[in-house]
């Protein structure tokens, strides 16, 4: 059995930080996901162009997607159950989200990707945090 300890003052400011992403990436992923997932494509199409011009395969496929790792970046950790799987979840979101700066790259739209600049910088940062420097315990 092992004991737990409370992290230092510094960790414990990093740990409740890491907690605050891990929540908003999880609703941010969540939501986005679930609007690909079940709001038709012409709704997301008037918001957001793209999902109007690809088959409707690619819309449904990135909701999925992005609703798993929404879950795997929180829940995980969250319920103390298989936590390092949060950290590949990180991992996966990096890759989603440099997968997304290069398509929308590839369509001139520039200006859409500082919002996944921030989900690939955060999603790195639960990879090191929760990677490195403060991993949750499993129960």
């Amino acid at each position: 059995m092992s004991t737990m300890t409370a992290p230092a003052p510094a960790s414990r400011g990093l740990n409740i930080s890491l907690w605050v992403v891990q929540t908003i990436l999880f609703l941010f992923y969540g939501l986005t996901g679930l609007a690909k997932l079940f709001l038709p494509v012409k709704t997301l199409a008037d918001l957001w162009i793209w999902p109007g011009q690809y088959p409707e395969i690619l819309l449904r496929g990135t909701g999925f997607i992005d609703l798993c790792g929404g879950l795997g970046i929180l829940l995980p950790s969250l319920t103390r159950i298989k936590p390092g799987v949060a950290v590949l979840a990180g991992v996966g979101l990096i890759a989603l989200q440099v997968c997304a700066i290069t398509f929308h790259l590839s369509r001139g739209e520039a200006f859409v990707t500082p919002v996944n600049f921030v989900a690939l910088f955060l999603a790195a940062l639960i990879v090191w945090g929760r990677g490195r420097k403060i991993p949750v315990q499993p129960r």
